[in-house]
């Protein structure tokens, strides 16, 4: 079976493919002080607790926008699973092509995401991560990035309004039953979250113009499903695009 990781800032996400399935998925911290060996035993750990062994895993291959954890991560897998992992970069055969502004600064995980959707809906495309950072990535129909758009992510705008508001204390990141709301967690979230909605439907708009109107709306990220249940702008919801685009990079690759 092939072994994807996607190390995000935030959260590392790991799947378990075999051929074209993804069977199994998980979410742990970014934790840059672990070792090798508490990487190694922390994700031997997760596996085995699913019922997998190292002898499952044939291949490995990792995309990260983390350097300082990758030291650890490479000799935790290379030592407790005894394969060598595959590391996403530029210059590999991607199945699209970049310009320059895309080869020199897209992060790896958003070139991930324009692999797998190019691969998997064709183009035009636009691909929002909801991560750290909420980013909009767009895809001609010739497999050529155009452009790529960064905004803060929601739980970041969230973070700073709780941090810079003396009086105002954390509230989780849901839509209220209403925008006519009567107490002020309500109202943080009104704001928080139809904001995160305008903003994306504002931004798809702008993208629309330039790509043209037939542009497919590919969601991913944590947060894609609690947005997309309250927008119409979107044609698909993938959650797990990052992993099936390290599948895909694999293939393309060995």
């Amino acid at each position: 079976m092939l072994f994807v990781i996607d190390v995000g800032n935030t959260n590392f996400v790991l799947g378990l493919f075999r051929g074209d399935n993804l069977i199994k998925s998980w979410r742990m911290s970014t934790v840059e002080s672990r070792t090798s060996d508490e990487m190694g035993i922390y994700i031997h750990s997760l596996l085995a607790h699913s019922g997998f062994t190292p002898a499952h895993i044939e291949n490995c291959i990792i995309s990260s926008v983390v350097p300082n954890i990758m030291h650890s991560l490479l000799n935790g897998i290379r030592k407790y699973f005894e394969i060598e992992p595959i590391i996403c970069h530029r210059d590999m055969r991607l199945g699209i092509s970049l310009n320059q502004v895309g080869y020199r600064e897209l992060g790896a995980d958003r070139i991930v995401n324009c692999v797998a959707g190019y691969r998997l809906f064709g183009g035009p495309i636009i691909i929002i991560d909801y991560g750290t950072a909420t980013t909009y990535d767009a895809v001609n129909a010739q497999g050529e990035f155009i452009t790529g758009i960064t905004a803060p992510g929601i739980k970041i705008s969230a973070e700073a309004l709780f941090s810079r508001a003396a009086l105002l204390g954390k509230v989780e990141l849901v839509f209220p039953a209403s925008p006519i709301v009567n107490s002020t967690a309500a109202s943080m979230q009104a704001g928080i979250m139809y904001s995160a909605v305008g903003e994306t439907e504002y931004i798809v708009t702008k993208l629309r113009n330039e790509l043209g109107q037939n542009a497919k709306i590919i969601a991913t990220g944590g947060l894609a499903r609690t947005i997309a249940a309250h927008s119409k702008v979107f044609d698909h919801i993938r959650p797990d695009l990052t992993l099936e685009g390290l599948r895909i990079l694999h293939e393309l690759n060995t």
